[in-house]
């Protein structure tokens, strides 16, 4: 699967999805109103498809190589890392793994998800929009 193929999936699997554009990367947010206030505005997944002078770590300068990024609950991450693996290689393609800067706020990466991570990120993309959805409307409770 290309990036823009995962960007087309995304977009059309997840009802009220914004996703913005920025540097070559898309971010999927959920905000079906389009009325979150810019530090609510948290996306469940992104990709990413070049090196950023924070993040070269998966070396997406290479021909084709592309990282999609997926924030999970808490409890979530645990389960698919209890503890932090060592000397991860972030460069190694279809492969679940931390991420390399936002591991701590729980969110794993595949670079060039393929055969053997379709099912496993299918499933991970589900439980992330459903975290997006509950935050959202828990802040549009509080709100109101």
């Amino acid at each position: 699967m290309t990036a823009e193929e995962m960007i087309r999936h995304i977009r059309a699997t997840f009802a009220g999805v914004d996703a913005p554009e920025a540097h070559g990367d898309t971010f999927f947010i959920y905000d079906p109103q389009r009325d979150l206030p810019d530090a609510r505005r948290m996306p469940f997944a992104t990709i990413v498809t070049g090196d950023h002078e924070y993040d070269s770590f998966s070396a997406l300068d290479r021909p084709g190589a592309w990282r999609l990024n997926i924030g999970l609950p808490r409890a979530r991450y645990a389960q698919l890392f209890p503890t932090v693996p060592a000397d991860v290689d972030h460069r190694v393609v279809d492969v679940l793994l931390p991420h390399p800067v936002y591991a701590p706020q729980h969110w794993v990466c595949v670079v060039n998800p393929g055969d053997g991570t379709e099912a496993l990120i299918g499933g991970l993309l589900d439980e992330a929009y459903d975290f997006a959805v509950r935050k959202y409307d828990n802040h549009r409770r509080r709100a109101s």
